[in-house]
C-alpha cells in the first residue's frame, strides 16, 4: 500500500486501486474506492455543508509492511499494507474489515480462502459489481437501514435487499449497539448481510465504493451525527398533528364534501382530506377528470374554509393514451427499457413511468401539476408509487437519466419528492407531501412516509411497530401507516374491526393520524361503463370514524381527545426532529440505554422521550406485560403511578391501550 497526507486526508493505492478516508463531521469519517482514475465527485445523501473537522494522519512502517491511520474526534481508522481497515472509537476497536487470504490481516481464522475485503468484479462495457466485507460481532445488534416487513427490529442475522419496493423502503443506515452509525453511501441495487459470520455490503453496479462511519455513546448522538451531514426535517405545520382523513376512493367531488361536511356537523375537526388515485382521465394527465370533478376549485375553497387541506394523489406513470405521453417520450423524460418494449407498469393502463432523475422531467411535471392542481389551491401531494412500481422489480431491465437502474435506482423516489418539494418551498411555506417510498437523506425533502399496501391481520400490524422504529433510526421521523392495514376483505368482519381500533389506538401515538385503507367487499356499482378515468374504476366501502358501529366509533372519537390533548407535546417533538434528528417513534434504548432489558424489548416504545406506548397485536388479547424503565410511571388512564425497573401486567380493554407517562 502507497500512502499519502493529502491536507488531513488519507490516500492509499495499491494494485489500481485508490482509497481515500477523509473527515466528514462530527467524530465521523467517509471512505471511498474505485478502480477507475478518479472518483466521480457524487456526495449523495452527504448533502449538508458542515464543519468536516481537522483529521490527523499517521504513516509509518511496521515489520510486516507500511501502514497508516487517520483520526477525527474519537473515531480513528487504521489501513495496513493490505489495504484492511479497521475502525475505532476511542481506541477500541469495533468494526474491521474481513479479510481470509495470505497475511494481511490479524484475525487467527483460515487465511487461504483467499476471500477480500474489497472486491470489484467488473461488469461487461463497465463499472463493477462491488463487494465489501466487514468482521462480525456475536454481541453486536443492529438497527435501522429503512422499512422492511418483518417483525426484526434487530437486524443482526437478517439478509436485507437494498431495493425499494411497495412497502419495502432501503434507507441504508444502520445504528449499532457497539456505538457507531454506519451509512452505505450508494443509491446502488445490492443486499446488505449482518451474518454472524460476517457482514457482507454488494452494490451491483457502482463505479466506486462509497460509505460513511460515525462514533457516540448513545443512539441519539448517533443520529444527531447522521442528521447533521444528510439533512434534518423542516418545521411540521401544527395544523397537520390531527386527523387525515383518506380512503380508497373518493370518486367525485360531491363524495369528497359529503364526507368534509359530515365531520363538521359532528363536531370532528380533520386535518385534510386525500383525493386518491384514478380522479385524473388518464394516468400522466395530472389533472381532474371533469366528469366528476367539475369544479374543483370550488371544492378546494369549500374545504379551506372549514379549515381542511386538501391532498391530492399524483403517480409517477403515464399511459400511451395520455396527452403528455409521447411528448415526454419524444422530450427523453421517461423511463428507458434496455431490451423489448417500453412499457414498465401496466395496472389500468400500458404505461411507462417518468425519469425524475433527468432535471428537465422534474420541470415538465411540476409545470402540469402546478396548473392542474396547485394553482387551484392543493396543498399537498401525495405521491403514490414512488419506488416507482414496477410490473416486475427487474432492476437491469431500466435504465435512467443518472445511469442504469442498477446503479441508481434507490435514490428515484428522493427525486420524486423533489419534482415538488424543489418548487413549493419557493412559496415561503412548510412543504409536507405524502410519499410511499424514501432514500438516505428523504427526510429534508419534506416528505411523510407511509408503509405502504400491507394486509390487515395482526402480524403486518406487529411489522409495521418494527418498520416504524427501524425508519427513525435511519433518520426518517414523519412516518405513518394506513391504519386498520391497507387490504381488507370484509369491514364488517368483527375481527377486522377489532384490529382496525388497535391500529388507531396506536396510530394516536404515531407521528401521522391517517384513515386510508383498501376496504372490501367491492359491490359498489360503478358510475359509468367507460374503460378509463375514475367512473368505473372500483372503489371501497366506507372509511370514516363512524363507520365501523356506534362503539367502534365512540372509542376512535375519545382516541382523538387524546391526540388533540397531545398536540402541545406532539408539536415540541417534530421541533426536537428539526433541531437534532431525533425520531417521534423512538426504541425504548434511544431513551435508555444504559439499560440492557431496553435493548432486548421492541413489542413497546416511546412516543418521544415521555410517553411508552404498548400496543395491542393479538386478537382478543385485554392485557399484556409491559417492562418500565428506571424512574416513575403513570397510567395516563388511571392515573396509577408505578416504580420502574419492572415489568407489569397492564390491562388492555377494547377501549384502550397500556399508554405510560415518565414523571420527572
Amino acid at each position: 500500500m502507497i500512502f499519502t497526507n493529502e491536507n488531513g486526508t488519507l490516500i492509499a493505492k495499491r494494485q489500481g486501486e485508490t482509497l481515500r478516508i477523509e473527515p466528514w463531521g462530527k467524530n465521523a469519517l467517509r471512505v471511498r474506492s474505485t478502480m477507475y482514475p478518479a472518483l466521480s465527485g457524487n456526495d449523495w445523501a452527504l448533502t449538508e455543508d458542515v464543519n468536516k473537522g481537522n483529521a490527523t494522519v499517521n504513516i509509518t512502517s511496521r515489520e510486516d509492511g507500511p501502514f497508516a491511520e487517520i483520526t477525527n474526534g474519537r473515531v480513528k481508522a487504521t489501513v495496513n499494507f493490505a489495504g484492511v481497515m479497521s475502525f475505532y472509537r476511542d481506541d477500541e476497536l469495533i468494526l474491521r474489515e474481513y479479510f481470509r487470504n495470505y497475511g494481511g490481516t490479524e484475525s487467527k481464522e483460515s487465511r487461504c480462502l483467499k476471500y477480500v475485503n474489497r472486491d470489484y468484479s467488473p461488469i461487461s462495457g463497465g463499472d463493477y459489481e462491488i463487494t465489501l466485507k466487514f468482521e462480525s460481532n456475536d454481541k453486536e445488534k443492529i438497527f435501522g437501514m429503512g422499512q422492511y416487513q418483518h417483525p426484526y427490529t434487530d437486524l443482526k442475522g437478517c439478509i436485507l435487499d437494498l431495493e425499494q419496493r411497495n412497502s419495502q423502503v432501503t434507507v441504508p443506515f444502520q445504528v449499532s449497539s457497539l456505538g457507531y452509525g454506519f451509512l452505505w453511501n450508494n443509491p446502488a441495487v445490492g443486499r446488505v448481510s449482518f451474518g454472524m459470520n460476517y457482514t457482507e455490503w454488494i452494490s451491483r453496479c457502482s463505479k466506486e465504493l462509497d460509505y460513511w462511519i460515525t462514533v457516540a455513546d448513545t443512539p441519539k448522538e448517533i443520529v444527531e451525527n447522521y442528521t447533521e451531514v444528510t439533512g434534518r426535517a423542516p418545521a411540521m405545520p401544527e395544523e397537520l398533528m390531527g386527523l387525515w382523513q383518506c380512503k380508497l376512493r373518493y370518486r367525485t367531488q360531491e363524495e369528497v364534501l359529503k364526507v368534509a361536511r359530515d365531520y363538521k356537523s359532528r363536531n370532528i375537526p380533520i386535518d385534510c382530506m386525500v383525493i386518491d388515485f384514478f380522479h385524473w382521465t388518464y394516468q400522466g394527465d395530472w389533472k381532474f377528470d371533469k366528469t366528476y370533478w367539475p369544479d374543483p376549485k370550488a371544492m378546494i375553497d369549500e374545504l379551506h374554509s372549514m379549515g381542511i387541506k386538501v391532498v391530492v394523489s399524483v403517480w409517477p406513470s403515464v399511459d400511451k393514451r395520455s396527452e403528455n405521453f409521447y411528448d415526454m417520450l419524444e422530450r427523453g423524460l421517461l423511463i428507458k427499457t434496455e431490451r423489448g418494449g417500453l412499457q414498465t407498469y401496466d395496472y389500468q393502463g400500458d404505461c411507462t413511468e417518468i425519469d425524475v432523475t433527468n432535471p428537465e422531467t422534474r420541470q415538465y411535471v411540476w409545470d402540469i401539476c402546478k396548473k392542474n392542481y396547485y394553482d387551484l389551491g392543493i396543498d399537498m401531494f401525495w405521491l403514490d408509487n414512488s419506488e416507482p412500481d414496477y410490473v416486475k422489480y427487474d432492476f437491469d431491465y431500466y435504465r435512467y437519466y443518472l445511469g442504469p437502474a442498477l446503479s441508481c435506482s434507490n435514490i428515484y423516489p428522493q427525486f420524486y419528492s423533489r419534482v415538488f418539494y424543489d418548487n413549493m418551498k419557493t412559496d415561503d411555506q412548510p412543504v409536507v407531501n405524502l410519499l410511499r417510498s424514501a432514500w438516505a437523506g428523504s427526510q429534508k425533502y419534506g416528505n411523510v412516509v407511509w408503509s405502504g399496501d400491507v394486509p390487515s391481520t395482526f402480524e403486518a400490524f406487529r411489522d409495521q411497530l418494527a418498520a416504524g422504529l427501524n425508519m427513525g433510526l435511519a433518520g426518517i421521523p414523519w412516518w405513518t401507516t394506513d391504519i386498520g392495514g391497507f387490504m381488507t376483505d370484509d369491514v364488517n368482519d368483527p375481527d377486522f374491526r377489532q384490529l382496525l381500533i388497535r391500529w388507531y389506538e396506536f396510530a394516536v401515538f404515531s407521528p401521522v393520524l391517517r384513515m386510508h385503507g383498501d376496504r372490501g367487499p367491492y359491490d359498489i356499482p360503478a358510475l359509468d361503463d367507460r374503460d378509463f378515468g375514475g367512473g368505473y374504476l372500483h372503489t371501497g366501502q366506507d372509511n370514516e370514524l363512524w363507520s365501523y358501529g356506534e362503539d367502534n366509533y365512540k372509542i376512535m372519537k375519545d382516541q382523538l381527545d387524546i391526540r388533540f390533548e397531545l398536540k402541545p407535546y406532539i408539536k415540541s417533538l417534530y421541533e426536537e426532529t428539526s433541531k437534532n434528528g431525533s425520531p417521534l417513534m423512538r426504541t425504548l434504548f434511544y431513551e435508555f440505554p444504559q439499560d440492557s432489558k431496553c435493548w432486548e424489548i421492541y413489542d413497546e416504545y416511546m412516543f418521544g422521550d415521555k410517553y411508552l406506548v404498548a400496543p395491542i397485536f393479538e386478537l382478543n388479547c385485554f392485557e399484556r406485560e409491559v417492562y418500565l424503565p428506571e424512574g416513575k410511571w403513570e397510567d395516563i388512564r388511571d392515573k396509577k403511578i408505578y416504580e420502574g425497573g419492572q415489568t407489569v401486567t397492564a390491562k388492555a380493554p377494547i377501549e384502550s391501550i397500556p399508554v405510560f407517562k415518565k414523571l420527572d
